[in-house]
């Protein structure tokens, strides 16, 4: 196929709907949702997986810096939206992929890391305590990954997290062929296991159960991109677990226009570092957006890396409140602007582009993934 004219129609017609102005409820808008299919696998040589896990991005690459790239070939973005997959076993594949529109009648800085910086004035992040809130959603379906960084439920089987807690940009980290996901569970005083708790037990602490990690996915974006202002817009990946969670997960959405945001603000959970054992709990305005990224002060430490980002809005087709994740938290970033540091927390927007490529890895079938 050609080079940009057909991105750009491939842009247009992945194009948000948007309610009517005269519908008062912050409503979910409805998208017309590309199709990615794989066109090829090929085995390549098992990793070393001896990369050091970085809870945080650097980028010199700004919003003015990302506002005033051009727009990437349909090759290239091809290329970025293909994906290696890491299986249990150590083994890996490179699969290809192409991108189509089907039409309505169709089937189908760098340097030293200065985490202080990331709590903006006061300290507005909440740890959520207490197994009445812990394993209820939403909080419930935040997750913690044996790298260190945060995950969300959005399957029976399958975690949304952020790349760079697997993949470095050059290789995959240490950790990641062993990688678990832990889920919270109360720890009783009489030693009894979950599964049989009796009326006479009274959780005593939280404590995490481990699930392996039968396969991941990461885009070549990310790995090409090697964390720089590529890379950061494909800092996603998603985890397949060896068998299901059992818990009540948050579907995902492609991320409406900053201004139809309610209220213009983000939530999300993660298990910062700074308070170990705890989910913390945020809300933030977004600041300023472009196609991939969402730049907020959202506070935040290493460790809430990955996690889902989220708004609750009205499902029209549902009559009904919907939250679903349209981010993934990746972290924090210094920008140069003009000789003056500036300071962002920032969120990989899920474009129309990355739900059909994160949802047909979840369902397999690209027929499940036209709404997004």
């Amino acid at each position: 196929m050609a080079g940009l004219s057909t991105l750009i129609l491939l842009l247009c017609a992945a194009k948000d709907v948007m309610p009517s102005s005269s519908h008062w409820k912050p409503t979910w808008p409805s998208y017309r949702v590309p199709v990615i299919l794989p066109q090829s696998t090929l085995n390549l040589d098992k990793p070393q997986f001896n990369a050091e896990a970085r809870l945080e991005v650097v980028s010199p690459c700004g919003p003015a810096c990302h506002k005033s790239s051009p727009l990437p070939t349909y090759e290239e973005v091809k290329n970025y939206l293909s994906y290696e997959t890491l299986y249990a076993n150590g083994s890996l594949t490179e699969t290809e992929v192409g991108i189509y529109i089907l039409s309505k009648s169709g089937d189908g800085s760098q340097g030293k890391s200065r985490t202080k910086r990331q709590i903006y004035g006061y300290d507005s992040r909440f740890s959520i305590f207490g197994k009445d809130f812990l394993l209820n959603y939403p909080f419930s379906t935040s997750v913690k990954l044996s790298t260190g960084c945060t995950g969300t439920l959005v399957a029976e089987k399958h975690v949304l997290t952020a790349a760079h807690c697997i993949h470095d940009g050059k290789s995959y980290v240490k950790g990641a062929q062993k990688l678990r996901v832990g889920f919270l569970k109360p720890k009783l005083k009489d030693g009894s296991k979950g599964a049989n708790i009796t009326n006479s037990a009274i959780p005593e602490k939280m404590k995490f159960q481990w699930i392996r990690v039968k396969r991941t996915h990461v885009p070549k974006g990310w790995i090409k991109g090697n964390a720089n202002d590529i890379g950061m817009d494909y800092d996603y990946a998603l985890l397949e677990l060896k068998k299901p969670h059992k818990r009540k997960f948050m579907k995902i959405g492609v991320s409406p226009p900053a201004r139809h945001l309610p209220g213009g603000r983000i939530h999300f959970s993660g298990y910062d570092n700074d308070r170990p054992g705890n989910l913390v709990y945020r809300f933030c305005d977004v600041k300023d957006e472009t196609y991939d990224l969402l730049y907020q002060q959202c506070d935040a430490q290493p460790g809430a890396s990955g996690s889902g980002v989220y708004v609750r809005m009205w499902k029209r087709q549902n009559h009904k409140w919907e939250r679903k994740i349209i981010g993934i938290f990746s972290g924090h970033q210094w920008v140069d602007m003009n000789g003056t540091p500036q300071d962002f927390n920032v969120a990989v927007r899920i474009t129309p582009l990355k739900y059909a490529q994160i949802c047909y890895w979840i369902k397999g079938n690209y027929l499940d993934c036209r709404e997004g």
